[in-house]
């Protein structure tokens, strides 16, 4: 029989994504409603290295969820990444009478949560928060809608610029790994082309698109890439060949970096994190570890931590042909 569950620990870890603010506010709500202790770990696994715990109540997280980034902080350990700093960890948790862990963040959060769990069969359940959207065994992570409705918002006042000087935009959106924001941004954004990791366009495939463009009329552009994007080294070196071998276009890049990560989370953000950090809670006090809960099909629904990681979130092959039919 598994132990009683009286005190949870809630942590976020990682980049910070618009809604974590929300999913802690679930978290420690849930648990004041199932009468059950909260406990907030700042600075991630560095702060439970360090022992940085803070009792929270209902009160705690009173006008959050409308707020940015993580009013528990985030910070990347490499001290966890050891056995001597996850000892530690556990040392911790156990002297503060903390009986399991909700675990707010992306792959690598969710690693660190999987090998813990395996050393010391520490209770622990991911919620998957990050603009990227790139984790599988959900639709969407916390973040990613918010993220997109603030990039399409920025292509739609850059367009107004390079439709005034007739100008070419390079637009790089993040997405190291995965291009869910610029293929779906790009849509919504009426890009012309749309540059991701998981689709090797090629230089020439691309300066004949362009090419096509102009023919057809077209006197500005918008390419919308993913920084993780394999056709050139950078944005800049991309641009530079486009301007080379289309003198006519005047080229600009616009990288539009970490405000992508900033921001009120939009509605459908602040909802998922409410529904996601409610289920953690019961999963826990229902004896189950070791899962992240995630939303298909508007329905929330459980995935092993391992498979979260391994597996792959794949894009979605009809935006891309969407995408070419859009920019004839």
């Amino acid at each position: 029989m598994s132990k009683k569950i009286k005190k949870i620990g809630v942590m976020t870890s990682g980049g910070d994504a618009p809604g974590m603010n929300a999913a802690i506010r679930a978290v420690v709500r849930a648990c004041s409603y199932y009468n059950v202790e909260c406990v907030g770990i700042y600075r991630g696994y560095q702060g439970m290295i360090e022992g940085d715990f803070e009792p929270m109540s209902s009160r705690s997280v009173s006008n959050i969820i409308n707020r940015g980034g993580t009013i528990l902080k985030s910070a990347r350990s490499n001290d966890f990444r050891t056995v001597e700093g996850r000892a530690k960890a556990y040392k911790n948790l156990i002297a503060a009478n903390i009986d399991a862990i909700v675990l707010i963040g992306g792959d690598g959060t969710f690693t660190g949560g999987m090998v813990f769990n395996e050393e010391y069969k520490f209770p622990c359940i991911g919620i998957p928060g990050t603009i990227d959207n790139d984790i599988f065994g959900t639709n969407y992570t916390i973040g990613y809608d918010t993220a997109l409705n603030t990039v399409v918002d920025v292509i739609d006042k850059i367009r107004d610029t390079a439709s005034s000087h007739n100008r070419l935009f390079f637009v790089e959106v993040m997405g190291r790994d995965a291009g869910f924001i610029a293929l779906n941004a790009g849509v919504g954004a009426g890009a012309e082309e749309i540059l991701i990791p998981e689709e090797d366009l090629g230089l020439e495939r691309l300066l004949e698109s362009l090419k096509r463009s102009k023919r057809s009329g077209k006197s500005s552009s918008i390419v919308v890439v993913s920084e993780g994007d394999k056709i050139g080294k950078n944005v800049f070196e991309l641009a530079n060949y486009v301007e080379e071998n289309m003198p006519k276009y005047d080229v600009r890049v616009s990288v539009l970096g970490h405000m992508q990560r900033g921001g009120s989370p939009s509605c459908y953000d602040r909802v998922l994190a409410s529904r996601l950090g409610v289920k953690a809670v019961e999963l826990l006090l229902d004896g189950q570890t070791n899962l992240m809960v995630g939303i298909i099909n508007n329905k929330i629904e459980t995935t092993v931590l391992e498979k979260a990681i391994k597996e792959h979130h794949s894009i979605n092959k009809e935006l891309l042909r969407v995408s070419d039919i859009m920019s004839i």
